[in-house]
Order: C-alpha cells, then sequence, then structure tokens
C-alpha cells in the first residue's frame, strides 16, 4: 500500500500558503489548499489526507467546527491536524484543541517549527 503523501490545506494567507507549499514538496508531500469548509469535509472524507493544516484566523471557514467535523470522520481517523492562531487568542487555541487539533501553535512558531512538523510527519508514514 502507498504511503499517503498528500496535506490539505485551509490557509488563504498567502504567506504561509507559500512556505507550506514550498516545505511540503521538499519533504515529499503533495500539498492542497481548498478554501470551502464544505469542498475540505467533501475531500478528507473522500481520500483523507496524512495532514491537515489549519489557520484559525482563516476568516472564510469556521476553523473550530472544521476540526471538529473532520475528527468525526472515520475515514480520517488516522489525519494528524494541525492548526496554528494569532499567538493572541488563548481561548480560541483552547476550543482548538478541544474539538480534537493534535497539534495548536502560535503563528511564528508555526512558521519555525513546520519542516520539523512535515519530517516528524514523512517519518511516520
Amino acid at each position: 500500500m502507498p504511503k499517503n503523501k498528500k496535506i490539505v490545506a485551509a490557509v488563504e494567507d498567502l504567506f504561509f500558503v507559500v512556505k507550506i507549499n514550498d516545505l511540503a514538496k521538499r519533504a515529499g508531500f503533495t500539498p492542497e489548499f481548498i478554501k470551502t469548509q464544505d469542498a475540505i469535509l467533501e475531500r478528507v472524507s473522500a481520500e483523507p489526507p496524512a495532514l491537515l493544516i489549519v489557520d484559525l484566523n482563516n476568516a472564510a471557514i469556521d476553523a473550530v467546527g472544521l476540526i471538529s467535523k473532520v475528527k468525526a470522520i472515520p475515514e480520517a481517523k488516522s489525519t494528524s491536524v494541525i492548526a496554528f492562531v494569532s499567538h493572541i487568542e488563548a481561548e480560541l487555541k483552547q476550543r482548538a484543541q478541544e474539538a480534537g487539533a493534535n497539534m495548536v501553535l502560535a503563528r511564528s512558531a508555526f512558521s519555525t517549527n513546520l519542516p520539523q512538523i512535515l519530517k516528524r510527519h514523512a517519518g511516520s508514514l
């Protein structure tokens, strides 16, 4: 069975889109940036990615709701959900953790640690 090398990202911030795209490809992943919550849920249900990256500050989606819905999809049990958020939004961070995010980081920590996060996920496949 081939290893799952797909990443779905609910990210619109161009800085993070470019960074995730570049680093994911270097780590051997195929990143896919999806703009709507319904399309993300459809994609994750049909073909669960190894990793779902969610920008909790993405105004186009209900990020916390998305995380809990993804975690409720039986086919996506092995999908890791990593979220990032503005460092001042502790309450939003807490809600994302309660919804089932595997990891929630401040935007700066996510940016700094993304290469290691991707390496860890590539190694666990």
